[in-house]
Order: structure tokens, then C-alpha cells, then sequence
């Protein structure tokens, strides 16, 4: 079979930041590196599904919300990959910027975290999301359209 192109990256030199994925037309799936491959401690699932209802109520409430495709967690816990159509590098990396920011300063309750909402309702960590949000914030300072691409 054909490798996917998301396993042609050497992961082994591949640092936290934000990276373009991969284009598909108008559609631009983004790699939210969050922890060094291959490097633990890895994020928790609790922690990862908390920065999941966070980060996507709040992208999907942006200026930006129509271009919102999708934004969820890599298997290996390493990040999230987000996908947004129709939005230029600066653009989407400006609304990670300031979805991150949010999401890293949010208080009160996890957004869709009831049984009603949630499948896994009971697996949240806020404070363990927070703190991982915070870290990626301070990370993306002075991050620029010019860091997107893998080395």
C-alpha cells in the first residue's frame, strides 16, 4: 500500500508548533503538535478530550466558524489536527492563536460535557487542559506563517 504522507515526516526531529499537514483543494488540515514525538509524558485522554470540546466550541464560534472543517486528537496524543477550508496560512494561524489563547483562559464549565452531550462525558480534565493549553500558548508567541512547514 501507499504510505500516507503524515508518516513521511520524520517524527523523530519533528518539535511542538503548528505545521501544514497536508492541502486537499480548499481544505487545509493543520498538524497541532503539542508534545515532541516519541517523547513522553504524552497528553492524557481526559486532558485530550477536554482541549477537543474547548478548542472546537470555540473555533466554531470564531469569525472564522464556516471554515471550520474539523479538530480532533492524533492517536498518538502528540496533538490535534485541524482542518479549515478557504482560510490563508496567516489566516488559520491567527485563528489558532487566538483559539488557543481562549481556550487556555477559559473558566466555568467544559462546553458539551453532559451525558446528553458527550459520549465519554465523565472523562475530562480541565485543569490538565488548561495547563496544556497554557504551555501551547506560550509556545505559539511570535509563531509565524514562515514556522508552518515540517523541516
Amino acid at each position: 500500500m501507499k504510505k500516507i504522507a503524515s508518516f513521511t515526516i520524520n517524527h523523530n526531529t519533528l518539535e511542538p508548533g503548528v505545521y501544514v499537514s497536508r492541502i486537499d483543494g480548499d481544505i487545509t488540515t493543520y498538524d497541532m503538535r503539542f508534545i515532541k514525538p516519541n517523547t513522553p509524558p504524552f497528553l492524557p485522554n481526559p486532558v485530550m478530550h477536554t482541549i477537543e470540546h474547548l478548542f472546537a466550541t470555540y473555533a466554531r464560534n470564531s469569525e472564522f466558524a464556516d471554515n471550520v472543517i474539523y479538530f480532533g486528537p492524533m492517536g498518538c496524543r502528540t496533538g490535534f489536527y485541524f482542518l479549515v477550508r478557504d482560510l490563508n496560512e496567516q489566516q488559520a494561524l491567527d485563528l489558532i492563536k487566538d483559539v488557543v489563547k481562549k481556550c487556555s483562559e477559559h473558566t466555568g464549565e467544559i462546553p458539551g460535557a453532559a451525558a446528553v452531550e458527550c459520549g465519554n462525558y465523565r472523562e475530562h480534565d480541565l485543569k490538565g487542559a488548561i495547563e496544556a493549553l497554557k504551555k501551547y500558548d506560550e509556545l505559539l508567541t511570535g509563531y509565524t506563517v514562515e514556522k508552518l512547514k515540517y523541516n
